[in-house]
Formats: structure tokens, C-alpha cells, sequence
């Protein structure tokens, strides 16, 4: 990969960064200020963080699916009466009537 050239013969897709982490690297005295572009390269080779946000988004997307999905059965709970249906076998006293 830091070779420069892909699998198709032209420049990889990281061979840029790799340009930068070689530049700052053989320029500074401290290996440390070169962290970022570091960084950066190890980024495009590995996608590390692309797929942590990747499965944050989707681990929310899916905790706002099951809350939707709770909510519209308690809804239907109780809009169907939060009990049995009852078929009128059994008759109600006049006091059940009145509530």
C-alpha cells in the first residue's frame, strides 16, 4: 500500500496520506506531532471509526425502531380496550353498564 500503486497499476486510495505521514515524519524532530496524519493514513487503510459510526448509527436506528414498534402496541392495547373482546356470552350486570 505505501508502495503507491493500487491493484489496477495507478495510486492506491491512502497513497496521498501516506505522502503527508512521510513528509511530516522525515521533516520533524518529534515523531509525535506526526500522530494526526498517522492517524489519518491508518484510517483510510482500516476504516476503524467509519464502521464504529457505521454501528452507532444503525445500533440507534434499530433502539428507535423497537421503541416505535412498543409504542404502537400499547396504543392498539388500549384502544382495543386493554382486555379480551368479549363475544356477549356472558351479560354484564346493570353496575359493569354504568362504568
Amino acid at each position: 500500500m505505501s508502495s503507491g500503486f493500487s491493484w489496477g497499476g495507478g495510486r492506491s486510495r491512502c497513497f496521498t496520506y501516506w505522502q503527508e505521514f512521510q513528509k511530516c515524519y522525515a521533516q520533524t524532530d518529534n515523531p509525535q506531532e506526526c500522530r494526526p496524519h498517522s492517524n489519518d493514513y491508518l484510517e483510510c487503510l482500516h476504516h476503524h471509526k467509519e464502521i464504529k459510526r457505521a454501528e452507532a448509527i444503525r445500533e440507534e436506528l434499530d433502539r428507535q425502531v423497537e421503541k416505535h414498534h412498543k409504542e404502537q402496541a400499547k396504543a392498539s392495547h388500549l384502544a382495543s380496550g386493554g382486555a379480551v373482546a368479549g363475544v356477549g356470552l356472558i351479560q354484564k350486570g346493570k353496575d359493569e353498564e354504568a362504568k
